[in-house]
């Protein structure tokens, strides 16, 4: 915040004003052409800096305030005219009001200035040269500060086309992105569940066909049954791939932000779930946030498939530096069937799923079997210093 305020350009005109206040102050003080007049001179040079304060806010009404001050010692007071300081600060109320006023009124005041300067001069008793001479020193002065504005105002420009272009991009990206996640949609739904959902309606047809032998009956049965669940689940990675599709409402983004929702869903399953988390998690970064949302739903899916429907624990911790995410479940069937014995063995994928996940946003995932028999998973995502 500090920083900020010191770059703020209104400090110019309130550091200049004062200073311009002391420089007159000093030069009538220590020249001896103002003579007894230069107590009258040094009050309106310290009036001028005033102006040059007000110009801070109020440019046009400051430069006019800087301008009065010089020619009211001379005509009223009959003092020998202004100073240096007086001139210092003229030219620099000038240059102020070119660069945060339009051009038309900057130069209106600006050449009030140059007359209220040059007819001070004049009657002070100078030559007629001061006409010539005024305009010369305060036109570099409103010229830097007019070259200083439109300058801003090209910086501004070249920042909003900047802007303008990015967000092109990004709605270019964004749109073959989701042309692509559509085309994938659709053909997983026309091809893939479709070979299923005619497999599973074959495997229907056996099952009636082998009545009277319940064992091989079984063994159809629970084919039939996965099958219908495989395609339950690709219909539901249809939906998320899909963004708007025969006027269907777009699929919601998986995020930690529905956590409650997932715990519902397991519990609807006979999982028991205790939730452990803040009331009002801070936003993470998209791809992050659906990491950790994949590996939650990972863990808790191995539970019911390696330990069954056991109390499990969820715990999510958020730091300035990372997110942390653990699941631990009490013993439930077998060692045997844990998910790290599974995997040794080769039928399991979802430790690996959740490893390389992790490695994508490079996080770390330990797991392991607790010293009362349950089972762990805890990941930690490291949060990026620019997030």
């Amino acid at each position: 915040m500090t920083m900020t305020r010191l770059r703020d350009p209104r400090l110019i005109p309130l550091v200049s004003g004062p200073l311009i206040g002391v420089l007159a102050v000093t030069e009538t003080r220590l020249d001896d052409y103002f003579g007894a007049d230069a107590t009258v001179t040094w009050i309106w040079g310290v009036l001028l800096g005033a102006g040059v304060v007000v110009a801070a806010r109020y440019p046009l009404a400051g430069t006019v305030i800087a301008a009065v001050c010089l020619p009211v010692p001379v005509v009223v007071f009959d003092a020998p005219g202004v100073g240096g300081a007086a001139m210092i600060g003229l030219i620099g109320v000038v240059a102020w009001v070119a660069w945060r006023e339009p051009p038309r009124r900057s130069a209106l005041v600006s050449c009030v200035a140059g007359v209220s300067f040059a007819s001070t001069s004049i009657a002070a008793g100078q030559s007629l040269w001061e006409l010539f001479f005024v305009p010369a020193i305060l036109l570099p002065g409103w010229c830097m500060g007019l070259l200083a504005r439109r300058s801003g105002e090209r910086a501004v420009k070249l920042a909003e086309l900047a802007a303008a272009l990015d967000a092109e991009r990004e709605a270019n990206a964004q749109a073959a992105v989701a042309q692509e996640r559509t085309r994938i949609a659709r053909e997983v739904h026309d091809a893939v569940a479709h070979s299923v959902s005619v497999m599973t309606l074959q495997l229907g047809g056996l099952r009636r066909v082998l009545a009277g032998r319940p064992a091989e009956q079984e063994i159809v049965a629970g084919l039939e049954r996965l099958g219908r669940q495989t395609v339950e689940e690709m219909r539901g990675l249809v939906g998320i791939l899909r963004e708007h599709v025969d006027g269907e409402r777009p699929a919601p983004v998986p995020s930690l932000a529905r956590v409650g929702e997932l715990i519902s869903d397991v519990g609807a399953a006979g999982l028991k779930v205790t939730l452990d988390s803040p009331a009002e998690p801070p936003r993470l970064p998209p791809v992050l946030d659906l990491t950790a949302y994949r590996v939650l739903q990972e863990a808790l899916t191995n539970v019911l498939r390696h330990a069954g429907e056991v109390p499990t624990t969820v715990t999510i911790g958020y730091t300035d530096q990372a997110l942390t995410l653990e699941v631990r479940n009490e013993p439930g069937r077998a060692a045997h069937d844990l998910p790290e014995q599974a995997a040794r063995r080769g039928g399991g994928h979802g430790l690996v799923g959740m490893r390389e996940r992790l490695a994508m946003v490079q996080g770390s995932l330990h797991t392991g079997v607790e010293p009362d028999g349950g089972f762990a998973v805890r990941a930690r995502f490291p949060i990026p210093r620019a997030w």
